[in-house]
C-alpha cells in the first residue's frame, strides 16, 4: 500500500499492513502490526517493523499532512537538541501527494504515567502511590520548563517509564519560548494549569503539596496558588466543554450516527456490547425488572450477556405530548450529556453507555438511555432505620454533606433530588435520574434551584422527625 491510500482506510484498517516508505537509503516497506491511536483520514500511530527493527510509527495523511509533519518534526528536534530524554527518531520523510512519516525507536515494555495513574487514582487523596506518580510527572515537567520548553498537550500519557528513565513523547505538542532559558512564570502557570486540571477535584487541597515536586526540580519562579488555581479553573472549564461536545459527535471516544431516522451515540469502547442492546431495547425492558412503567418513561433493570444494565425508555404518551417533544433534544439525550458532565467532574453516577433517539423524517419520537446498574442501597433505604434517632452513620452523612457542597461549588442543580435518586456506591452517593439536571451560568439562577433541591431532599422524612432536623441542621446551604 502507498501512504496516500491510508487516508481512505477508515478507523480500523486491516492489519498487518505493508506501507512503502522511502528514506535516504532507498525505499523499504513498513510492516504496521498494531494501531495505538487513529484519527481517520489524518493520523495513524502504531507499532511496526522497519528495516528489521521494531518502531513506533506516526503516519500523517490527508490535506494537512505536511503541516502536521513539520510541527511533529520541529518538536522532536527541540526535545533532542535540548537534551530531553525522548525516543530516538530513526527515519522521517514527507512526500508530496502521499503524506509524512516519523519512525521512532520502540520502547519495549514502556508504560505511561497515565496507565500508572489509572491504577491508583481511586485511592484516598494523595496516597503514597498517587504522590509517587504525580511527583514523577511534575519533576519531568519542571525539567522541561527549565530548558525553555513546554508540552502544549500535556497529559500523563505523554510521559513514558522505560528502564528507569522517563521519556517525553509527542513532538507535535512541544513549544518553546527561548530554548535553553527557563520558561516565563506566566507560561509555567498556564502549562501547569493544563496538568492539574486533569486531576480529580478532590486533589485540589493538595495542590501546594504537589507543587513541591516541581519546585525541587525547577525553582526559577515563585508560583502563587491563587494564580495557578485560576489557570486550573480556566482549563477545566474548557476541557469539560470540549468533552461534552465530543459526546455528541463521532470521535475517538464516542461512536455517533445522526440521520433523519435517528440519533445514536455509544461509548466507542462499548459499541460491540451496546448495539444489540439498542436493537432489542423494548424486548429487554419487557423481560427485565421494571422499576417504572407507563407514562412518560419506562425504567427496567435488565441482564444482557451476564451484565446488569438499566434501560430507560422515554415514551410519547399521545399527540399532544409529541408536539411538545419532537422539536427539542430528548430527555434521554439530556441525561446522556449530564451523565458525562458528572463523570467528567468526578461525581458518582452510573456510567452512560449508549443513547438512541428514534426519529421520523427528522422529528423525534421515543428515546432510550442505557447505563450501568448500581447495586448499592438508595438513600431512603439506607436512612430508614434512623428516622426517629437521627443517628445516621457518619461516613454516609459526611458523603451527603460533601455531595451538596460540591453541587454548590459547581452550581449544579439536580431538579428532583429525592432520596430514591441517590445510591450508596463505593463510599459516595451516586446520583441517578438526570433528566432535569442543569449546570447554571450564574449564582442568581442557581440559588433558587439549589434551594428546591435541598427542600426536596428533606421532604423525604417527616418535618418533626429527628432525622429531618439533623439533616436540616448539618447539610450545606448557600449561605454556609
Amino acid at each position: 500500500m502507498r501512504l496516500s491510500e491510508l487516508k481512505d482506510a477508515g478507523r480500523t484498517p486491516q492489519l498487518p499492513l505493508g506501507i512503502t516508505l522511502a528514506d535516504a537509503a532507498g525505499s523499504a516497506e513498513l510492516q504496521l502490526l498494531s494501531l495505538l491511536r487513529v484519527l481517520p483520514g489524518q493520523r495513524y500511530v502504531g507499532v511496526g517493523v522497519w528495516r528489521g527493527k521494531p518502531v513506533l510509527a506516526k503516519l500523517l495523511v490527508g490535506s494537512n499532512a505536511a503541516r502536521h509533519f513539520q510541527r511533529e518534526l520541529a518538536g522532536v528536534r527541540l526535545l533532542a537538541d535540548n537534551g530531553v530524554t525522548t525516543p530516538l527518531l530513526l527515519a522521517d520523510g514527507l512526500e508530496e501527494g502521499q503524506g509524512g512519516w516519523l519512525l521512532f525507536e520502540f520502547l519495549e515494555g514502556s508504560r505511561s504515567l497515565g496507565d500508572a495513574w489509572a491504577e491508583v487514582k481511586g485511592q484516598a487523596p494523595l496516597s503514597d502511590a498517587q504522590s509517587l506518580v504525580l511527583g514523577e510527572a511534575l519533576a519531568a515537567v519542571a525539567q522541561l520548563h527549565a530548558k525553555g520548553l513546554w508540552q502544549d498537550d500535556l497529559h500523563l500519557d505523554n510521559l513514558l517509564r522505560h528502564n528507569g528513565q522517563l521519556f517525553i513523547i509527542d513532538g507535535g505538542g512541544i513549544k518553546a519560548e527561548t530554548p535553553g532559558q527557563p520558561l516565563s512564570r506566566q507560561q509555567v502557570l498556564q502549562n501547569l494549569g493544563v496538568l492539574f486540571a486533569q486531576l480529580p477535584k478532590r486533589l485540589e487541597p493538595f495542590t501546594e503539596e504537589l507543587l513541591v515536586h516541581y519546585l525541587l526540580a525547577n525553582s526559577e519562579h515563585a508560583l502563587p496558588l491563587e494564580a495557578l488555581q485560576k489557570q486550573i479553573d480556566k482549563v477545566r472549564h474548557w476541557r469539560m466543554k470540549d468533552y461534552l461536545e465530543k459526546a455528541g459527535r463521532d470521535c475517538t471516544l464516542f461512536a455517533v450516527e445522526r440521520g433523519a431516522s435517528g440519533l445514536q451515540a455509544i461509548l466507542r469502547t462499548e459499541v460491540a456490547a451496546m448495539l444489540p442492546v439498542l436493537e432489542q431495547a423494548d424486548a429487554l425492558i419487557d423481560q427485565g425488572h421494571l422499576y417504572k412503567t407507563g407514562g412518560a418513561a419506562s425504567v427496567a433493570r435488565v441482564e444482557f450477556q451476564g451484565r446488569p444494565l438499566v434501560i430507560k425508555r422515554y415514551n410519547i404518551k399521545d399527540a399532544a405530548h409529541w408536539f411538545k417533544r419532537f422539536w427539542r433534544p430528548s430527555r434521554a439525550w439530556h441525561s446522556w450529556i449530564e451523565g458525562h458532565r458528572l463523570a467528567f467532574l468526578g461525581f458518582a453516577t452510573p456510567k452512560p453507555l449508549a443513547v438512541l433517539e428514534t426519529r421520523t423524517l427528522g422529528l423525534r419520537g421515543k428515546a432510550y438511555l442505557v447505563t450501568e446498574w448500581l447495586e448499592g442501597p438508595d438513600l431512603m433505604t439506607a436512612f430508614a432505620p434512623y428516622v426517629e434517632s437521627g443517628e445516621v452513620p457518619e461516613e454516609q452523612l459526611a458523603a451527603l454533606q460533601n455531595l451538596l457542597a460540591r453541587l454548590i461549588h459547581e452550581r449544579i442543580s439536580h431538579g428532583d433530588l429525592k432520596a430514591y435518586n441517590l445510591f450508596w456506591q463505593d463510599g459516595q452517593w451516586a446520583m441517578i435520574d438526570l433528566d432535569a439536571m442543569s449546570q447554571h451560568a450564574t449564582q442568581m439562577s442557581f440559588a433558587p434551584a439549589f434551594a428546591k433541591d435541598r427542600a426536596r431532599l428533606l421532604r423525604n422524612w417527616p418535618a418533626q422527625s429527628a432525622l429531618y432536623k439533623r439533616l436540616d441542621e448539618c447539610l450545606p446551604t448557600l449561605t454556609a
